[in-house]
C-alpha cells in the first residue's frame, strides 16, 4: 500500500464549528479556506449549505481554490420521502460545492434508536442519496457515522451499509470512529476487514480525539490500507477534538512511505495556518504542540545546547525549517528566524542576510510589545516595508477624540451613540472631520476614510468585515495590554487582516485601522505605477 496515495480531507469549516466556543464567520472561512488550500489540502469541507445563513453565505461565493475541491456537507434523504424530493439533500445538489460528502448511519442500534426505522429502510436512503449525488455530476463521499461502534454490534449490518455506498457510486467510503473510543490495533484490524468489502483506494478514516489516539488512528488506518484521512486544523472538533492535521500532515509527508498531492515545500506554511487559526479564535497556542509549537524545537543550556551544536539530530526528529518553525537555543537571538524568512519570501521581499536579521530584531521587539503577526501579515508587511524605506506616510496624524454616549431618546429608548472626532494632515494640508457610527471604533474608521477619501478615492471602497480584541497581560485587569486585529476588505473581495496594540483600546484599534489604510493605499498607487 506504501504506493498508494494518501488523500486529506479537512473539516475544520464544519467540525471546527462544533468546538465549544467557536463561531466562525464568513470572512474566518474564507481566510481559512484560503490557507488550506495554500497548504495543498485535497478537499476543504466548507459547511453545511441550507443549514445556517454563515454557511449559505460562503457557498453563494466560496473563494476559488488552486488545489482543493470544495465540499458541502449535509445527510441521506429523510425517511418517507425521495433523494429527488428531500430539501436537505437539493440543497447540497445545488450549491457550488463540486463534491457533497453525507453521513449516514451505520451502527444498528442507532437506526433502531435514533432513527426508528428498519435496517432495510436506512440501507435504501443510503443508496438513494448516493445515486442522488452522482446523478447530479458531483463526487460523493459518505461518512459511515458510529461505523466502529457499529461494526462491534452487528459487523454484517454495518458492512452491508458501507457496501450500498460503494456500489451506488460513493468514491469515498469514510470510516468514523464517532465516539473517538476506539485504539489503533482495533482500527487496524477493522480496516483490513472492511477492504475485503470494499476496495482499500476508496476507503477513508475520521477519528475523534477521546482517548488522545487521533492522530496514531489515523495512521493505523491507512497502513491497513485506507487512502483518505479526514481531520482538522489544530484537532478542533466537539469533545476532544478530532484528528490534528497540523501533526499528521508532516508525520505522513516526511514519516512515511506514502505519497501525498502536498508538496514537501508546503509544510513550511503548517505553523503560520497553525497560529492563524488560533489568532481568529483568540486561543493562545500550545508552545509544545507537536512541530509548530513555540518549544517544539526549542532547547535549554548544557548537554541538550552543545549537542545540538555538534548534531541537531540529537534532539530533534526533523529539521524545524521543513515545517515553518526555528531551532530556539533558548538564550539564542536567531528564534523566529525561520518565520520571518518564509514570510519574506511568500510577499516576494529579497533582502541581505544583514537585513534580514534587522527585521527578526524588530520582530522580536514587536512581539514583547504584544505584537503577533502570524494572523495579521499586512501589518507585518508595513513594519517590513518601513524598515526598508519602501512604503510612505499617507497621512499624518494630529489628534483623535471619541465620544461615548448612553442616554434615553424621545421615544424612551435606551441608546448609546459614538461620535468620533479627527484631525490629520495630508501633503501639508490640515483635514478636520466628524463621523458618527454604531461603537467608538466605527466612529472613528468612518471619520478617518471621511478625511481621506478626496485626498485618496479608492479608500471609499474599503470596508472593516471583522474585529476582534485579544487581553494580552491579563494579570493586569483593567489596565492589560489590548490587541486588536482588524480584517479589512475592497470592492475586489481583497481581504487582509492588520493588528494594534495598546493599553488603551480604542488607540490599539486606531492602530490596526491606520495600518489597514496604510496597506490599500501602498498596494492601489503601486499598482498604479
Amino acid at each position: 500500500m506504501e504506493d498508494k496515495k494518501i488523500y486529506i480531507f479537512d473539516t475544520t469549516l464544519r467540525d471546527g464549528q462544533q468546538t465549544t466556543g467557536v463561531d466562525f464567520s464568513v470572512s474566518d472561512k474564507i481566510v481559512i479556506s484560503e490557507a488550506l488550500d495554500k497548504i495543498g489540502i485535497d478537499y476543504i469541507e466548507g459547511g453545511w449549505p441550507g443549514a445556517n445563513p454563515t454557511d449559505n453565505e460562503f457557498f453563494l461565493n466560496p473563494p476559488k481554490f488552486a488545489n482543493a475541491s470544495l465540499t458541502a456537507f449535509g445527510m441521506t434523504r429523510r425517511a418517507g420521502r425521495s433523494s429527488a424530493n428531500d430539501p436537505g439533500l437539493s440543497s447540497l445538489i445545488n450549491s457550488s460545492a463540486s463534491s457533497v460528502c453525507i453521513v449516514g448511519k451505520t451502527s444498528a442500534f442507532h437506526v433502531d434508536v435514533a432513527l426508528n426505522i428498519s435496517k432495510k429502510e436506512n440501507i435504501e436512503m443510503i443508496e438513494d442519496s448516493i445515486k442522488q449525488i452522482t446523478k447530479s455530476g458531483k463526487e460523493a463521499i459518505f461518512d459511515a457515522e458510529h461505523f466502529f461502534d457499529g461494526y462491534k454490534l452487528d459487523k454484517n449490518f454495518a458492512l452491508e451499509c458501507v457496501r450500498a455506498a460503494y456500489k451506488s457510486g460513493a468514491r469515498w467510503i469514510v470510516l468514523c470512529d464517532t465516539n473517538g473510543g476506539t485504539l489503533p490495533d482495533e482500527i487496524s484490524e477493522i480496516v483490513t476487514d472492511v477492504i475485503k468489502v470494499v476496495p482499500g483506494e476508496n476507503i477513508g478514516i475520521h477519528a475523534h480525539n477521546d482517548t488522545d489516539n487521533a492522530v496514531a488512528n489515523s495512521l493505523a488506518a491507512v497502513k491497513a490500507g485506507a487512502c483518505h484521512i479526514q481531520g482538522t486544523i489544530n484537532g478542533l472538533g466537539e469533545r476532544c477534538g478530532n484528528t490534528n492535521l497540523i501533526s499528521l500532515i508532516p508525520t505522513l509527508v516526511l514519516k512515511t512511505e506514502f505519497k501525498t498531492n502536498i508538496k514537501k515545500e508546503n509544510l513550511k506554511h503548517l505553523r503560520t495556518t497553525s497560529n492563524m487559526l488560533n489568532e481568529r479564535l483568540n486561543r493562545s497556542p500550545i508552545n509544545q504542540s507537536p512541530y509548530v509549537g513555540e518549544y517544539a524545537f526549542s532547547h535549554k543550556g548544557g548537554l541538550h545546547a552543545s549537542a545540538i551544536s555538534k548534531d541537531p539530530s540529537t534532539y530533534e526528529h526533523i529539521d524545524p525549517r521543513i515545517v515553518g518553525n526555528t531551532r530556539n537555543i533558548v538564550i539564542s537571538d536567531q528564534a523566529g528566524r525561520a518565520n520571518v524568512l518564509s514570510q519574506l519570501e511568500d510577499l516576494k521581499i529579497n533582502v541581505s542576510k544583514e537585513t534580514v536579521e534587522k527585521i527578526v530584531s524588530l520582530v522580536k521587539e514587536k512581539q514583547f510589545e504584544g505584537y503577533s503577526y502570524d494572523g495579521a501579515l499586512a501589518s507585518f508587511e508595513i513594519l517590513v516595508r518601513r524598515e526598508l524605506n519602501q512604503i510612505d506616510d499617507y497621512f499624518i496624524l494630529n489628534r483623535f477624540r471619541v465620544i461615548d454616549e448612553r442616554r434615553w431618546n424621545a421615544k424612551g429608548k435606551l441608546i448609546t451613540e459614538s461620535e468620533a472626532t479627527i484631525d490629520i494632515r495630508v501633503n501639508k494640508e490640515e483635514k478636520m472631520t466628524v463621523a458618527n457610527g454604531n461603537g467608538p471604533v466605527n466612529a472613528l474608521d468612518r471619520a478617518l476614510r471621511k478625511a481621506l477619501v478626496s485626498f485618496y478615492p479608492t479608500i471609499d471602497n474599503l470596508r472593516l468585515s471583522d474585529y476582534k480584541v485579544r487581553i494580552v497581560s491579563s494579570d493586569k485587569g483593567t489596565g492589560a495590554l489590548t490587541r486588536v486585529t482588524i480584517e479589512s476588505r475592497d470592492e475586489k473581495s481583497n481581504y487582509w487582516s492588520t493588528i494594534g496594540v495598546s493599553t488603551n483600546i480604542i488607540d490599539a484599534s486606531y492602530n490596526a485601522i491606520h495600518d489597514s489604510i496604510t496597506y490599500k493605499l501602498y498596494h492601489d498607487l503601486n499598482v498604479k505605477k
